[in-house]
């Protein structure tokens, strides 16, 4: 009997700790039980709600009415927006509609000719949206079916992201007209810097240093039917006495300068005339301009900004022009040269 009463009394006595402790949990949190991306997702603010789909013209829509087959079959939604239903003499509005929406309305047009219709609907082909296209300096250019919103950092992060060969900006041409777009999709259109290409397709440019650095204005929604390119940089090259010679691709706003530090800058630090080959335009024949570098990095001349296919050279001195000389006799005095003979190319007497 006493063990009994100690046992009751130890099992009343732990309840006293154990009930209070779980009182003070923490209440699960929205993201507890998502998944990983979800998480990150909203974390970063990119999360993106799947809306109801909303129908356009081109969708295909499948009717049955249950006990009268006249009314069945598979209905395009006309480019007007509208659904026409067997024996109904006005058509349905089905643009920007979903499709429980226009069930209603098929439901409360055929009581008219039936008790109690029972119906089943739903959308059989999504053909209103034309995909979306990524194109450019992106590792994986692809077309993506636009079933959600969906901003341009998805789509660009979709494709692998940016190339080292990008120029820095990013055009998206508007091939069609805004479908069922939501206030903040039209915002977004409305911001950015606009134009037309020569054959009047509207686009909107946005540069990936803004992007990069998460400026809302610089992520705007994409449409059915937009096609981003991701602009490829054209090339310049950078030669000669500079510490690694390579080919180069022409950024926004690239200065001679820039390109020069970029392959390491001069071999000989006291360098100052530097070469620009640029090619004319509508020809094949080239200038030659002459630079002063030295006085652009002392600040007493303005940089030069660089085109496309520029060929820059900075001039190696050669071993018997007056600096090379001087030069050399130097290394003889020093001990440091080598002899010219032994850097001569080898010559055999037959």
């Amino acid at each position: 009997m006493r063990v009994i009463r100690a046992t009751l009394l130890f099992a009343a006595t732990c309840s006293m700790f154990i009930l209070p402790l779980s009182a003070q949990q923490t209440p699960q949190t929205p993201t507890q039980g998502a998944t990983v991306q979800q998480v990150n997702d909203a974390v970063s603010g990119t999360m993106t709600v799947r809306r109801e789909y909303l129908l356009g013209p081109g969708d295909v829509v499948e009717l049955r009415v249950f006990g009268e087959p006249q009314f069945d079959g598979s209905f395009a939604v006309d480019n007007d927006g509208k659904l026409v239903v067997p024996f109904v003499e006005q058509p349905i509005n089905a643009q920007c509609r979903s499709i429980k929406e226009v069930r209603k309305d098929v439901e409360g047009t055929l009581a008219k000719f039936l008790k109690n219709p029972r119906i089943y609907m739903t959308v059989k082909d999504e053909k209103s949206r034309a995909p979306a296209t990524v194109y450019g300096a992106v590792r994986s250019p692809a077309p993506y079916e636009m079933r959600r919103p969906a901003r341009l950092l998805e789509l660009i992060s979709k494709s692998g992201g940016v190339t080292e060969q990008q120029s820095g900006t990013i055009q998206i041409f508007h091939t069609q007209p805004l479908l069922c777009p939501e206030p903040e999709e039209m915002q977004t259109a409305t911001q950015a810097q606009r134009g037309e290409d020569s054959l009047g397709v509207p686009f909107s440019v946005y540069r990936v240093e803004d992007l990069k650095l998460g400026k809302k204005e610089a992520n705007p929604y994409i449409h059915p039917g937009d096609v981003i390119y991701v602009a490829e940089a054209l090339p310049i090259y950078v030669t000669g006495n500079v510490v690694q010679p390579a080919n180069l691709y022409l950024k926004d706003g690239m200065t001679l300068s820039r390109a020069i530090s970029i392959v390491g800058g001069p071999r000989n630090a006291k360098e100052s005339q530097v070469r620009i080959y640029r090619q004319k335009p509508g020809g094949m024949k080239s200038e030659t301009l002459t630079i002063d570098y030295k006085a652009i990095k002392q600040g007493k001349k303005e940089d030069v900004a660089l085109q496309p296919y520029d060929i820059i050279e900075v001039p190696e001195e050669g071993k018997f022009s007056p600096a090379g000389i001087a030069k050399l006799l130097t290394g003889f005095a020093t001990g440091s040269a080598t002899s010219l003979f032994t850097q001569a190319p080898l010559r055999i007497l037959y």
